[in-house]
């Protein structure tokens, strides 16, 4: 496995908490931290910019001070997502926070850049980028990406389409590095399953919505606990990049799911009778079948580890048989 040394015997679970944009705050982050998985949030979730200001210094300094009253069990770091898009006009300044405050690990997203990269390694940190196919794979790691995340079918927010299994195998022909997938993994079963399938590490997004420490509306977490898989839309019509969205919230901004037209690539943002995407539309992922309450991070990572434990014992007994 190909697990950077930052992370090793700091995690419960080969896990990272995927950052979404106004659901992942300061709260969820510490809480995935101390659970012993990677906690992320977006830097453009944080505003104005001198939020970001606030919420690096806070998170820095609660696990600089969780790691010395627990030095038996270290917090996992934490992770900022920058988005490399042309739209995004707060770029160079939230790298110099990021610089500030020694982030470990940036993720990347929406363009691969190799000026971007290597800021980001001048302050140390490590960059994961995201990927939606095994060319945008190559692109990332010809231009300095220390790890992928190969964001399959079924992942909340801009989703890609290919089946993990795909993305993974094409990845992995030519690429030994720190991979993680991406993908409605909800479960702990789910999360062996990446690993069994040639992952280091999963990322979990969308059922972290439904937890008491994320910052998103009441409705919007009984929304997941009440929806399967059918009830998610993959669509460009909100931001311009295709995307996983809970159909529930898309009738309610009375919108149609059935009707809605392609839209264009080079924005990033849409409104519609006052309805925005990820504060009105909200996304979410095909894993949400596997979540049936709102409950504490610490709660869904306790249950996350049992699934785990049980799957894994299930797969290694199986295997026996077979030898």
């Amino acid at each position: 496995m190909a697990v950077p040394d930052i992370l090793n015997g700091r995690l419960r679970l080969p896990v990272i908490g995927a950052p979404m944009f106004i659901i992942s705050n300061p709260d969820l982050v510490l809480a995935q931290c101390k659970a012993g998985i990677v906690g992320a949030f977006p830097a453009l979730g944080a505003r104005p910019i001198a939020q970001l200001d606030e919420w690096l210094a806070r998170i820095t300094e609660e696990l600089d001070a969780w790691n010395r009253q627990n030095p038996d069990r270290p917090a996992a770091p934490f992770a900022v997502n920058q988005i490399v898009h042309k739209t995004n006009i707060r770029l160079e300044q939230d790298l110099e926070l990021c610089a500030k405050y020694r982030v470990p690990i940036v993720i990347t997203s929406l363009g691969a850049r190799a000026e971007i990269f290597a800021r980001i390694h001048d302050f140390g940190a490590l960059v994961f980028h995201d990927v939606v196919n095994d060319g945008f794979a190559r692109k990332a790691r010809e231009r300095g990406a220390d790890g992928l995340i190969a964001v399959a079918a079924g992942a909340g927010g801009h989703a890609g389409a290919l089946s993990p299994f795909a993305l993974l195998r094409e990845i992995r022909a030519w690429y030994a590095g720190p991979l993680v997938l991406s993908g409605a993994i909800g479960h702990g079963a789910s999360i062996f399953a990446a690993q069994a399938a040639g992952a280091d590490l999963a990322y979990v997004g969308s059922a972290f919505i439904a937890t008491a420490e994320a910052n998103a509306a009441l409705a919007y977490k009984q929304m997941i606990v009440a929806a399967r898989a059918d009830d998610i839309v993959y669509t460009d019509f909100f931001t311009g990049v295709r995307g996983n969205y809970l159909k529930p919230s898309i009738v309610a901004a009375g919108l149609d799911p059935e009707t809605l037209e392609r839209s264009d690539p080079s924005k990033m943002s849409f409104a519609s009778g006052g309805a925005k995407a990820w504060r009105d539309i909200w996304g979410c992922g095909q894993g949400i079948g596997a979540v049936h309450d709102i409950a504490t991070v610490a709660a869904f990572v306790d249950r996350l580890a049992d699934e785990y434990g049980v799957a894994r014992d299930a797969l290694f007994a199986a295997a026996s048989v077979y030898k």
